[in-house]
């Protein structure tokens, strides 16, 4: 009988290993996918929020979460996919992730940029192995108001994010946290 455990674990190991070769996304449509979301999000975004068009044009890149989405009973964790765009191109995928534990309940959807205004915070954030959005990041909007800011304040810093949802800017929303993996979607 234990010989039998030890065989169908193997063969249980190596049908997993096989599925998840299948699914690392080597001439599958995933870019394409995250692509469209991605146009879609930026075109969607600077549209509701104009003052994030002049963010973007003085950015050195920038990342688009598109769809991220945020589950919580007692523990919870967040994912998404998107894209990091310099200039027009994009350039890499990455995926973003988070946990926590706490009293929560429930789920929301919502979309991030990340604007790198500087060269060298772009360089550290693409040198990572995987990156953690920290303290640091400067946020565009304030809890009084929806405004966005795009002031000298915002622009000086080397990140800046702007979270949103369906519904417009998401007040006190937070990446602090977040891992960002580049992946091959």
């Amino acid at each position: 009988m234990d010989n039998f455990s030890r065989r169908g674990f193997a063969l249980g190991a190596l049908a997993a290993s096989t599925l998840a070769a299948c699914g690392n996304g080597i001439g599958g449509s995933g870019a394409a996918t995250i692509d469209a979301r991605v146009d879609s999000t930026l075109n969607g975004m600077y549209s509701e929020f104009p003052g994030t068009r002049d963010l973007a044009d003085r950015a050195s890149g920038i990342l688009v979460m598109p769809l991220v989405t945020e589950v919580g009973l007692g523990l919870g964790g967040s994912y998404g996919r998107g894209a990091l765009r310099v200039g027009p191109s994009t350039v890499d995928y990455y995926s973003a992730t988070s946990g926590s534990a706490g009293l929560q309940i429930g789920a929301q959807q919502f979309s991030h940029v990340l604007f790198f205004m500087t060269p060298e915070a772009l360089l550290e954030f693409r040198q990572s192995p995987g990156w953690v959005a920290g303290a640091d990041i400067e946020y565009a909007a304030n809890n009084q108001s929806e405004m966005l800011r795009a002031d000298t304040t915002t622009s000086l810093s080397p990140v800046i994010a702007v979270v949103f949802g369906q519904t417009g800017l998401r007040l006190g929303a937070t990446v602090e946290g977040t891992k960002y993996t580049r992946i091959i979607p």
